[in-house]
């Protein structure tokens, strides 16, 4: 380079940085955080009454001072609701978790095989598998009632684990079939070159891989069942039915002016999904994720 050159590089300005307008960004943010602040209080308004109202005694749970605190705090009706709901917990536990994990290991089974072992007619089974999806359960509840009678499986525990993993497939198999569209082909084309059949495919290859699927489907089976109602009216009763009858009958039962019986009843109902979407929460949305490329 010459000294010419030299001396113009040297006067050559610096280039100038864009400006960042901070008032116009700081705006935005801030309007941001007071649309995410609005929305979070008008979902825990509900939260709020529940659990204010589940301290409150029997004379101040009144729904005219549903707003205020508890004049005089009290346990009594957590202890009286944890008394009522702990057995039906227990049967809805007994239900939910076996429930999902057969669903999902079926599910994850049928959707290997339409997605990656695919037959003449696959993609007409797995639109059937779909149809049970988009049918209202009221719509087949008289039917089905019918069938449970002559199939003769005990009322209860039996017959809701039965259900649920019917009616879980289609959606299982569904997110498991997504997930595995997008597994590169030539891991399953190894395993058919070593010598390895469908199944130990299956169970060597795919199934170590399927964490984040399983994660999802677990999650989504376990809140439908625990939330399920129409189910556990139909095919169980007080005596051998979920948290959600039991519920029922603790809010119109003998202590239906009993407010903060109620409100107590339904937090510890509610509880255990709450507790496995905060603990769960960023697994299941990675999974979600993970099988949303293809599909």
């Amino acid at each position: 380079m010459t000294a010419e050159a030299e001396q113009l590089t040297a006067h050559r300005p610096a280039p100038v940085a864009p400006r960042v307008h901070k008032g116009r960004y700081s705006l935005a943010r801030t309007l941001k955080y007071a649309a995410l602040i609005f929305f979070l209080v008008i979902v825990l308004i509900p939260v709020y009454v529940l659990l204010v109202t589940s301290f409150k005694g029997t004379g101040d749970a009144d729904p005219s001072r549903a707003w205020a605190l508890p004049q005089i705090w009290t346990m009594d009706n957590w202890a009286t609701a944890w008394t009522t709901l702990a057995p039906a917990i227990g049967r809805t536990l007994a239900i939910v978790v076996p429930s999902s994990i057969i669903s999902a290991f079926l599910g994850s089974l049928n959707g290997f095989v339409l997605s990656r072992w695919s037959f003449r007619g696959a993609d007409i089974v797995f639109t059937l598998i779909l149809f049970g999806m988009f049918i209202p359960y009221q719509a087949v509840m008289i039917p089905l009632t019918q069938l449970v009678l002559d199939i003769g499986i005990p009322t209860g525990v039996p017959t809701l684990i039965m259900l649920h993993v019917v009616y879980g497939i289609p959606i299982t198999t569904l997110i498991f079939r997504n997930y595995y569209q997008t597994v590169p082909h030539e891991l399953i084309e190894a395993g058919r070159v070593d010598g390895a059949g469908m199944l130990r495919t299956y169970w060597s290859i795919v199934l170590p891989i399927s964490i984040p699927s399983f994660v999802v489907v677990l999650i989504w089976q376990f809140t439908s069942a625990w939330n399920d109602f129409l189910f556990a009216v139909f095919f169980s009763s007080s005596q051998n039915g979920p948290v959600t009858v039991a519920l029922n009958n603790l809010a119109n039962g003998a202590l239906l002016q009993n407010y903060g019986v109620s409100m107590a009843g339904a937090l510890f109902a509610s509880l255990p999904t709450l507790l496995v979407y905060i603990i769960l929460g960023k697994y299941f949305v990675g999974g979600l994720m993970s099988g949303s490329v293809k599909g």
